[in-house]
């Protein structure tokens, strides 16, 4: 993720104000989300094919890999609007650069990483050309985009190997993110509060979808009955009750207020520590339950796999301790019962794995509903700022 520092002869990095309106998100960020989508059902599938700690650490270097570029465009068009027919053309062709890393994903580590590699790359000049045809300090756009090269660089090597030497050089680059971020300059830069808010919480609407697609795609062609309509239900309820947690309070709305009250380094931190680290913990929750749950629908009356099971009941306690967290940095609250109910979680995990997946599903959406009932019942809505 690059970002460019604020020049005063930059009109490409817009400078917020009491009076400056509304940025809101443009259609064509949503049409870009559409790769989006299906890189998330990518991930789960390779997931939901390799539960073992050694295709989770996969999967985890790919999303944050794909994560990091991903949201370096959503602080791209913070900073400069698709509003002109070449912003526009770029923003496309970087879609079609994201569609191929989705398609190479399934087989990324083992033969297709070339392919992810060298689509990831062209999607990091993309973005650094973005910035340079803007107008932003040529030496900005050298130093940031120097750091993210050599991260692309990392992934293009890490392509042409297998294995474990593989995913050395892929967790490497994702650890250059670090050195990226420090290039950027971050407390230089004014990020617009509006905008960035609304984006994420739409990414997070679109990771909740492939949620709702991983239970359609585990009922495949069983027939309609009691047992697939009880759990298909009872997994939609899950995915509500992480809808809830993310937007039942307006947190979205107040994470916005809060971040706009900050200043500008702050709010780059922020930035970092929540709508990337964070939302990258999100996500991972969510990709993690989707696996799981296409077993659970698929073999509804029967026991899952353990592996199954932990990515069920693992993927939303880790995505209510994220939100936790995030909720606790924007001082918000009640968070306590979120942090009890994902331990409460983890406890249906040998339900699943020796009673059934239906009762294991039932036992966290009651837990969910318990936990936000609970603070429904226990707090007014202007109460939820104490704990």
């Amino acid at each position: 993720m690059t970002v460019p520092p604020r020049t005063a002869s930059s009109a490409a990095v817009p400078i917020a104000s009491a009076v400056e309106p509304a940025l809101k998100v443009a259609p064509l960020e949503l049409f870009l989300d559409l790769v989006f989508v299906f890189t998330v059902t990518q991930l789960t599938g390779s997931l939901a094919h390799h539960l073992t700690p050694g295709g989770l650490a996969q999967v985890m270097v790919m999303l944050a890999l794909i994560w990091w570029m991903y949201d370096a465009f959503i602080w791209l068009t913070n900073a400069m609007p698709p509003s002109t027919h070449g912003r526009r053309g770029l923003l496309m062709l970087a879609m079609g650069a994201f569609l191929v890393i989705s398609l190479s994903v399934p087989h990324a580590f083992q033969g297709s990483g070339a392919a992810f590699g060298w689509a990831y790359l062209a999607v990091v000049v993309l973005h650094t050309g973005m910035f340079g045809a803007a107008g932003v300090a040529p030496e900005s756009v050298l130093r940031m985009g120097a750091a993210n090269l050599a991260l692309g660089g990392l992934v293009v090597t890490g392509g042409y190997l297998t294995g474990t030497v593989q995913l050395v050089f892929w967790t490497a680059a994702f650890a250059m993110q670090y050195v990226t971020q420090r290039a950027a300059r971050l407390p230089a830069f004014r990020l617009r509060s509006d905008h960035f808010v609304e984006r994420h919480g739409l990414i997070m609407i679109i990771a909740f979808g492939e949620s709702v697609i991983a239970i359609g795609v585990g009922a495949g062609a069983l027939g309609l009955g009691p047992s697939l309509i009880a759990v298909a239900l009872l997994s939609l309820s899950v995915c509500v009750g992480l809808w809830w947690a993310y937007f039942g309070h307006d947190d979205d709305a107040r994470a916005e207020h809060h971040m706009a009250s900050l200043s500008d380094a702050e709010r780059n931190r922020a930035a970092v520590l929540v709508y990337y680290l964070g939302h990258f913990g999100l996500l991972l929750g969510v990709l993690l339950f989707a696996a799981g749950v296409k077993a659970a629908v698929a073999h509804p009356g029967a026991a899952s796999t353990l592996p199954q099971a932990a990515a069920l009941s693992g993927g939303v306690a880790l995505y209510l301790v994220v939100n936790a967290a995030i909720r606790r940095f924007f001082a918000l609250r009640p968070n306590r019962a979120r942090l009890l109910g994902a331990a409460l979680v983890l406890a249906a995990v040998p339900l699943g794995a020796s009673v059934s997946a239906t009762d294991q599903v039932g036992a966290v959406a009651a837990v969910l509903a318990g936990v936000f009932g609970y603070e429904a019942r226990r707090w007014s809505v202007g109460d939820f700022e104490r704990d």
